[in-house]
């Protein structure tokens, strides 16, 4: 499908004829991981298990939450959420990985590209939002426990997880609507393990740098306002911690707490090198290793970050098996 062609923007006459003889391309191929070729069979067993093991994580961690009336508060709400979209993350990139790992072509198309990067984006933007709602969400809980039940209505709570999609949703439409105008006519070639914006916009013969004006715009302000409001948040949290004179209070409160900011921090430092250091060629390598990190490994260690802390969910956990042996 040429969908390129409806996306040429006008320019001179001798522009036109020069994007006229190029053939434009309508197939990529996914470089993927660098690895030597003896590994693939490896590679590919133990990115099943990771995906395997961060399905059944989070699906686990979504029924616990769903089946047990304990859980029906505002917190294990939005950690519900949280694991919906760690499950849709890793499966928007890592089943493309497992076929690239037994295909030696490793091609994808066009459409399949777009509606790949779309997902992605939509998923790791509603994570930014909803990691910062849980970070207010702890806020209040801790900071203003009289009031918890006043401010953290069901309402409230269902007013923060649908403006976290909503706001996914246009932050990848705005990146998305601005990737079809690039046109790709000589490399075909993605050195990524998914279509992302800045390896699309490397191999572009349009071009991008109002692509790179966007994404400093608008993901720099989603990643500012997130993480601000996570920092603020704790720090309210850490100084309210420390006053408390009960210890059983405190360390429970850190319990929850640190849960919270472990997962943070892993998500967010690597996807701050990601987007923040200037591109270049020579990074490819090094945005992979950022990348395997907030697309692979965090979606796959939230159920256990939040979980073994997490008295009551270990509890639930157990009676849920001992109700099914």
């Amino acid at each position: 499908m040429h969908i390129y062609l409806t996306y040429i923007f006008q320019g001179t006459f001798s522009d036109d004829m020069e994007m006229k003889n190029a053939t434009l391309l309508t197939e990529f191929v996914l470089v993927g991981l660098p690895y030597p070729p003896e590994w693939e069979i490896t590679l590919f067993l133990v990115f099943l298990a990771i995906y395997l093991i961060t399905i059944v994580g989070n699906l686990g961690l979504i029924t616990l939450v769903r089946n047990d009336s304990h859980f029906h508060i505002p917190m294990y709400f939005l950690l519900g959420n949280l694991a919906f979209v760690d499950a849709w993350l890793s499966s928007t990139v890592i089943p493309k990985m497992l076929v690239s790992f037994l295909d030696n072509k490793k091609m994808i198309t066009f459409s399949e590209c777009m509606i790949q990067f779309f997902s992605f984006l939509i998923s790791a933007t509603t994570e930014c939002f909803l990691l910062a709602a849980m970070a207010y969400d702890r806020y209040v809980a801790i900071c203003k426990p009289l009031l918890y039940p006043v401010i953290m209505t069901n309402r409230r709570c269902t007013q923060l997880l649908v403006l976290s999609f909503v706001g996914g949703f246009l932050h990848a439409l705005i990146h998305e609507s601005f990737l079809f105008r690039l046109t790709f006519c000589n490399s075909n070639i993605i050195h990524h393990f998914y279509c992302d914006v800045i390896p699309l916009t490397k191999i572009s013969c349009t071009d991008p740098s109002i692509n790179y004006l966007m994404l400093f715009i608008f993901s720099g302000s989603i990643q500012v306002f997130s993480i601000v409001t996570i920092l603020v948040s704790y720090s309210f949290v850490l100084f309210t911690i420390l006053q408390k004179k009960s210890e059983k209070g405190a360390n429970k409160a850190f319990s929850t707490s640190g849960a919270h900011l472990f997962s943070v921090t892993l998500y967010y430092v690597p996807l701050l090198f990601m987007y923040v250091h200037p591109t270049s060629s020579q990074a490819n390598d090094q945005d992979m290793i950022f990348s395997l990190f907030y697309t692979v490994i965090i979606p796959m260690l939230n159920p256990f970050i939040y979980s073994l802390r997490n008295k009551q969910v270990i509890d639930s956990l157990r009676k849920m098996l001992k109700r099914n042996d």
